[in-house]
């Protein structure tokens, strides 16, 4: 499921990230393709409930699309523990996406059984 934050909450969200990457969509309100993005993301969304997936308007995050150097929407940006790991600006069908975050979340759980076998 998607969450919708404000900048307060996805910045308290950004904070606590630990092991499993946040994934944060990031549109604007008056974007077709964010619609259509939002849609597929939602599908890929329910299919991968492990998933931590929150939307939050660009509009009102100026500074943080600043630092992340966001230059388009839609846009889903991949935030580990380190900060940002991967932006995404296509999101071509679900089947992608599932794939897409099914990477990163095997990703980080391979980096954490090789922490814990050493």
């Amino acid at each position: 499921m998607i969450q919708e934050m404000a900048e307060e909450e996805l910045h308290q969200q950004l904070q606590d990230v630990k092991g499993a990457p946040l994934f944060v969509y990031l549109y604007t309100p008056f974007c077709g393709t964010c619609k259509l993005a939002h849609r597929l993301l939602e599908i890929t969304a329910t299919a991968i409930p492990q998933a931590r997936i929150i939307a939050s308007n660009l509009n009102y995050l100026p500074a943080l699309a600043q630092a992340w150097k966001i230059t388009s929407v839609p846009a889903l940006v991949v935030y580990g523990e380190k900060g940002v790991i991967a932006k995404y600006y296509a999101f071509h069908s679900v089947d992608y996406l599932f794939g897409l975050i099914q990477f990163h979340l095997q990703h980080v759980t391979t980096e954490e059984q090789d922490k814990q076998e050493k």
